[in-house]
């Protein structure tokens, strides 16, 4: 895919002395899931004589939750499929493909959950994507002994960007708002977060950077420039 430079906005903290909880997402945050999606999809619609392009999948696509994205596939493209059906066949292709493997992380992605558990913080995952996501990234890289909670898209009436995923996890942690910073890569996930209460550092991948973050606390290029500038690596 393309790549396009992405600027770091204010050096203002989102880490407070009250923070004891980093929320993370997971796809396109931890795990560099979104070229592989887009390529599920783009299989998925040469069925139906459909060339998926990058700026479509990036402009509507990227951050939305699958559910969401078969409804708007349907809708633009005029498919004579249930959204629901469309949708089905996307987590079909999804679970295949981590029957064998898990999603590639995001560069720092081990070394960020490792500073920032190894500074006492209790560390979450909040996603709009699957449970076997997050539970393969976990066992194959070693993750699960840095992380207490895990809310999925299985776990939530209203997946991102409602609220409700972020509600759930603080209330699993017994955490308020003003212990919890999320951290995000898409528009999508910070309006979940900020509707919830949260400060919230994004960090935009090629992908989302075109998004409005302008209702975010902060946002870095990196994990690394993040976990530099506020834990001080």
């Amino acid at each position: 895919m393309t790549l396009y430079p992405v600027t770091s906005s204010s050096r203002r903290r989102a880490v407070g002395n009250e923070t004891t909880t980093l929320l993370f997402d997971h796809d396109g945050t931890l795990i560099d899931s979104e070229t592989v999606h887009y390529d599920l999809w783009k299989d998925i619609l040469h069925d139906y004589n459909v060339e998926l392009s990058e700026a479509f999948y990036c402009e509507v696509m990227a951050g939305i939750p699958v559910k969401q994205n078969a409804v708007d596939l349907v809708e633009h493209f005029k498919l004579d499929i249930e959204p629901e059906m469309l949708a089905d066949k996307k987590h079909k292709s999804i679970s295949d493909y981590l029957d064998s493997q898990a999603f590639p992380l995001m560069p720092f992605a081990k070394e960020t959950l490792c500073t920032c558990f190894r500074n006492g913080y209790t560390i979450g995952i909040v996603t709009g994507g699957s449970k076997k996501s997050v539970e393969k990234t976990l066992s194959q890289y070693e993750l699960g002994s840095y992380v207490s909670c895990v809310v999925a898209v299985e776990d939530v009436e209203n997946s991102k960007p409602a609220s409700d995923c972020y509600e759930l996890a603080m209330a699993k942690l017994k955490k308020s708002p003003s212990e919890c910073v999320a951290i995000e890569d898409t528009q999508t996930g910070m309006t979940a977060a900020v509707s919830a209460g949260l400060a919230c550092v994004v960090v935009p991948t090629t992908l989302s950077m075109h998004h409005d973050f302008t209702r975010a606390t902060v946002q870095y290029t990196s994990l690394n420039e993040w976990v530099g500038s506020e834990f001080g690596r």
